[in-house]
């Protein structure tokens, strides 16, 4: 070895205490055992010796100096590892076994340390490679980190009452006054929250209808509500529409003042104070925009990675599916779609986060007698309806009928259904499916919540 290379971050003291404080009481591996793998010892002896060791724990058979001696003989490792005599060695060196978890957090620390290091050789050889795509070397760059930011050590078994206990808990108050941490996204609509119980971390959310039925402005006013509302940090990547129409729309919604109105400047001294007080709500939410056209995945996940590191994110809408781009050429855009969307799954589960995207519906409703929307009308792949965890479709019955002369001719016997905007759960993995009816408000960019919103179950 060169006289000035450096060994990799080691502490083998710490090493050979955690293995001697198992070796004193192995009920120590309770402690240690969802901190520690077996990779995150540095010395090649204790790493086998600590391998022995979980194999015992999770074979539940006792940890001591004769269990770990038979294990280790039994696998033809003793002697190579030093023995029966390192072993007692091991032992002599610690009076208790006390203080075990500092010694593996000392381990845990390091082994860190020494992966850092091999990220950056993994990121030093991303750059050799000089790929003329240089947005999927960077991609490709944070990868490595965000694995090894993400890092952990195996799950083990949890008692039910620590998973029950997490309900009851009183969630801290931060010095805003607002609830925190945020561990669901509430959409601001009381129907929809109490049939979903809000959006649940790791969940990936399809909006879908067909146009001009408001799946945008859904989407929008949900982020609105949870940033707002809820004091949600929100991400929106708008591939349809540019950062300044959105604000737009979130102006006009926030103030009820006509966004014809806003975009021209004419509106009356009431109205402008609406506007200002709106602008001043506004400024204060945590919402995000990228409105870059054609967005590929890769940069997406690269873009939501680095919010999340700076500001934490909470949730993440994406308007809308079909416009976004893979990173290689796919045969068909059936095959795009499905890539897309276990994409998008998979970062909702990566940054545990839910993600909202807008999709579009095929033309099949619009032939049917009953224009109501199906999960057969999704655009473009089944994939979509597989990989979600919730899907939403929105339906209006004033679109398909226009004027009450228009429905009173096919329903004479119902009131017309004028503004009246109903919010399909299709598909619910982890509850039931229903409807919601909200007030859609077209000239404000505004769904509202109606005064009997009483979810129906399907």
């Amino acid at each position: 070895m060169a006289e000035n290379e450096k060994l990799p971050p080691h502490d083998i003291a710490a090493e050979e205490a955690v293995i001697g404080s198992l070796l004193i009481d192995g009920t120590a591996i309770y402690d240690i055992a969802t901190i520690l793998q077996k990779g995150d010892f540095y010395h090649a002896p204790l790493q086998i010796l600590y391998d022995a060791c979980l194999g015992l724990y999770q074979r539940s058979e006792a940890i001591n100096q004769i269990t770990v001696a038979q294990e280790m003989d039994r696998q033809g490792k003793l002697e190579s590892c030093g023995g029966v005599a390192y072993l007692s060695h091991l032992i002599s060196i610690l009076p208790t076994s006390l203080d075990i978890l500092e010694y593996a957090q000392i381990v845990n620390r390091l082994s860190i340390s020494r992966r850092l290091i091999n990220a950056s050789q993994q990121i030093s050889a991303i750059g050799y490679e000089a790929d003329p795509d240089a947005e999927a070397s960077i991609s490709k760059a944070e990868d490595v980190l965000f694995r090894l930011r993400l890092a952990q050590g195996p799950r083990d078994f949890q008692h039910v009452r620590q998973l029950l206990d997490k309900y009851f808990e009183p969630r801290p108050v931060t010095e805003e006054g607002l609830a925190g941490p945020i561990t669901k996204v509430m959409s601001g609509y009381h129907g929809l929250d109490e049939l979903t119980s809000g959006f649940q971390m790791s969940d990936l959310i399809i909006v879908a209808g067909r146009p001009s039925m408001g799946k945008t402005t859904l989407a929008i006013n949900v982020a609105r509500n949870a940033a707002i509302e809820q004091g949600a940090c929100v991400a929106v990547f708008s591939l349809e529409m540019s950062s300044e129409a959105l604000v737009l729309r979130l102006l006009c919604g926030e103030a009820s003042v006509l966004l014809s109105q806003i975009r021209l400047g004419q509106h009356t001294e009431v109205e402008e104070k609406k506007i200002m007080d709106a602008i001043g709500i506004l400024s204060e939410a945590q919402i995000y925009i990228d409105d870059s056209p054609h967005l590929r995945i890769s940069e997406m996940r690269s873009k939501a990675r680095r919010l999340m590191y700076e500001r934490g994110v909470n949730m993440i809408v994406v308007d809308h599916l079909g416009l976004m781009s893979t990173d290689t050429r796919m045969e068909n855009r059936v095959q795009e779609i499905s890539y897309i969307t276990r994409s998008l799954k998979g970062l909702a589960r990566d940054l545990k986060i839910p993600v909202l995207a807008v999709s579009q519906l095929s033309r099949a409703s619009e032939v049917r007698t009953s224009h109501r929307p199906q999960l057969s009308d999704l655009r473009d792949s089944g994939s979509i309806e597989q990989d979600a965890d919730l899907v939403l479709f929105i339906y209006r019955e004033d679109y398909y009928y226009p004027t009450e002369d228009d429905w009173q001719k096919v329903f004479p016997d119902k009131e017309y259904p004028a503004g009246i905007a109903n919010v399909i759960v299709a598909k619910h993995r982890n509850g039931p499916v229903g409807e919601i009816p909200l007030r859609f408000v077209p000239r404000y960019s505004r769904f509202e919540n109606l005064a009997n919103q009483e979810p129906s179950l399907l």
